[in-house]
Formats: structure tokens, C-alpha cells, sequence
């Protein structure tokens, strides 16, 4: 079987890599092909162009890039077409994947349309219980199946006329440091008792540039009242240069964990008692850790007048959404304020236990404890390849 996945950013690389493994479980024939970052790599793709330069985010962020982006999709929707393979899997990356899938779904070769061979799967569904709740109408012409995160998601994918599984999300079955490992990783970098913040100002450089001034503040304001306290970044693959200058002036030098070492940044958030943290995938990997946070976030400005119009929920935050508690503080757009942000983070360190309940339940209700989500992918893609074509069965 041979499976053409793109990934457009470091979360859909994870998901990716997880899905890649799966694959490799059921069929150990499989063969890769598309677009991915490090971690799809390791297991084995080759990627036709780097990652990175679909790793952009906001209607603003975007608009320089277009022709850019518009030539890279091209590009891919031709290399699908070349390769043919059994199936297309997008990751994420909607306006990226989504435009390629139409493309494919709309080529013809030799009278026939090729996406009548082809089917595709897009994993992470669009969160339209969010804000724009057409998007899963506009997709089903061009996606048959979806693989969601989120247990709640399959009724809407439904509706809308694709195939859907809830898969769960692959931090679930992630290892997780252990006391031991993160109160070495204390002794290691000279932590000592004082309070540890995990600061996490994003993994794309327009997120870093607006948030890691104001994180520093808040990191500031924090150390007034716990003159020990120290700070550990981990650092995402891409950014290290630009996260380095960043922080360089914070009022407390963090220890920076490089991108690749993976079991530094475990005993970092098991080792932490609050983290500060941008929106996004990882308030579920702090919830696996069971690492307390504080959620903040802002985006170009006509991105956050734009997006907040459109929102229909009264917060972003998965654990949040995941637990149906409002746990976790946030401070997004116009709130995304040290001098709000700090005595969050504050209260947060007298009170770390308050968000216990909200993150064992947000990891139960994502397959903790069951099957690996990359194995349930994987199998919820074969299924459709097998339906597609009965002979592979």
C-alpha cells in the first residue's frame, strides 16, 4: 500500500509520525510519500520540500506568502497525481490540504476523475463547533473520511456527509517523565526548590514575536514576589535563533531545551509547577504531565478582530473543552496582558491542584489507557482503503 500524507506544521508532524507507525504495525509493506517535518522523517518519509514553509499561521500571516503557498500546492496536488497512491492523507493545515484535495479530487485523467481512486482522509477535523460551522459542508465535497482528536467531533463530520472516527490524540500513549527523571533534571540545571515556570511562547515565529516580550513581563512580575523562581523554554525545531534573542533579556535567564532533545523537555514539564503557555496542541501535553498552566494568546490584529467575530465559543483551550470545565485561564487577544497574565500564574502556583480533576478527565476522555491513537488511525485508514478497493481486503 502506498499512502501520500502532508503535514503542515509540528503538531501535524506528530500526528503524522504516530500514524506512519501505525501504518507500519498493520502493513509492513507500507510505503510513504508527501510532505512532513522531522519527526514524519524518522519514520521514513521523505518529504518533497520543508515543512516549515507551510508553518504559518492568521489571515494576515498569510497573505504575503500567497503566491508562495498557491505554487507549493500545486506542486503537491501534481506529485499526488503522480504517484497515485492507495491513499491521500492530509493533516491538519486546512487551507493548504484542503485546496490540494480539491485539486486531485478534480483532475481527470483519460475521461475518468482521478479522486474517484483516490479517497481521502483528513485528519484533525475543523473545529466548526468553534467558529465556521460551514467549513465541514465546503470539505465533504472534496474529503471522504476524517480521523478526529476530539470525542465530540464524529456527529458533526456526519452531518455533513464524510465518514469520521474518533481516533484520540497520540499524547495520550506519549511516555511521561517520572518524579525521579524530572527532580534530576532539577539537580542537573541548579533549579532547586524555588518555583520552576515552563514558559512555551509557541513553535511558529510570529507567535514567538509577539508573545515572548510579554511572557517575559509576566515572568518579571512573577519574580517580585518569588525571587527564586526559575524558567525552563523548550525550544520547537526552526526557532531556536530567534527564541534565543528573544529571551536573552528576560529578567530570569531560562534554561532552553533544545528541539531534539525529547527527554529534557519530559522532565521539564514533569518538573514544572506552572507553565505559560500559548494556545494550542500543547495544553494537552501539559495536561499529560499533569503540569498546571495558563493559557495566552494573541494574533496579528486583523487576524484577532476577524477570528473573534467568527468564534462561537466561550474558550480555546482543549483541556478546557475537552473536560466541559473552565479550568484553565486564558487570555487571548486584547486580554493577552502581563499585568493580567501574572496574577493568574500566581495563583496558580498556591493553588497547582486546581486543575488535577479538569486534565485526569481531559486524558480519559482522549483513549488513555486504550489502544494508541497512531494504531487506531492507522486502522480507521485501511478501512477506507479496503472500502475503496475490496481486492487490498
Amino acid at each position: 500500500m502506498k499512502v501520500f500524507l502532508i503535514a503542515g506544521e509540528p503538531s501535524g508532524d506528530r500526528l503524522g509520525a504516530a500514524l506512519m507507525a501505525g501504518l507500519k504495525t498493520l502493513d509492513p509493506q507500507v510505503a510513504f510519500c508527501g510532505v512532513g517535518g522531522d519527526a514524519m522523517a524518522t519514520e521514513g518519509l521523505v518529504s518533497q520540500f520543508p515543512m516549515s514553509e507551510l508553518s504559518i499561521m492568521g489571515i494576515a500571516e498569510v497573505a504575503p506568502k500567497y503566491f508562495d503557498l498557491k505554487r507549493r500546492i500545486r506542486e503537491t496536488a501534481q506529485a499526488v497525481i503522480r504517484e497515485r497512491p492507495d491513499v491521500l492523507v492530509t493533516i491538519d493545515s486546512p487551507d493548504f490540504c484542503l485546496r490540494v484535495a480539491k485539486i486531485v479530487k478534480e483532475e481527470e485523467i483519460e475521461g475518468q476523475t482521478l479522486g474517484q481512486d483516490i479517497p481521502i482522509v483528513h485528519y484533525v477535523a475543523p473545529s466548526v463547533w468553534a467558529w465556521r460551522p460551514k467549513r465541514a459542508e465546503k470539505m465533504a465535497q472534496w474529503v471522504d473520511h476524517v480521523l478526529a482528536l476530539l470525542p465530540f467531533e464524529p456527529k458533526y463530520m456526519q452531518a455533513a456527509g464524510m465518514g469520521c472516527d474518533f481516533v484520540g490524540h497520540p499524547v495520550v500513549s506519549e511516555p511521561q517523565a517520572t518524579e525521579k527523571t524530572a527532580q534530576a533534571f532539577r539537580d542537573i540545571h541548579g533549579v532547586g526548590e524555588g518555583p520552576v515556570i515552563l514558559a512555551l511562547p509557541g513553535s511558529r515565529k510570529g507567535e514567538i514575536s509577539r508573545l515572548a516580550d510579554r511572557f517575559g513581563e509576566v515572568i518579571g512580575q512573577v519574580q517580585k514576589a518569588h525571587p527564586d523562581t526559575r524558567v525552563v523554554v523548550p525550544m520547537a525545531q526552526g526557532v531556536v535563533d530567534l527564541v534565543r534573542q528573544k529571551t536573552a533579556n528576560w529578567p530570569v535567564q531560562p534554561v532552553l531545551i533544545a528541539p531534539e532533545d525529547r527527554d529534557a523537555k519530559r522532565a521539564a514539564f514533569k518538573a514544572a509547577d506552572v507553565a505559560l503557555a500559548a494556545s494550542g496542541t500543547v495544553s494537552i501535553e501539559l495536561a499529560a504531565a499533569g503540569t498546571p498552566m495558563v493559557i495566552a494568546y494573541d494574533m496579528n490584529w486583523l487576524s484577532r478582530i476577524l477570528i473573534g467575530r467568527l468564534l462561537k465559543v466561550d474558550t480555546v483551550t482543549l483541556v478546557n473543552l475537552v473536560s466541559e470545565t473552565r479550568a484553565v485561564p486564558e487570555f487571548l487577544g486584547a486580554e493577552c496582558q502581563p499585568d493580567l497574565i501574572a496574577p493568574a500564574v500566581l495563583d496558580l502556583l498556591e493553588h497547582r491542584q486546581s486543575q488535577d480533576y479538569a486534565m485526569a478527565l481531559t486524558m480519559k476522555r482522549l483513549g488513555q489507557g486504550g489502544e494508541a491513537p497512531g494504531l487506531r488511525a492507522a486502522r480507521a485508514v485501511m478501512n477506507v482503503v479496503a472500502g475503496r478497493n475490496p481486492h487490498d481486503q
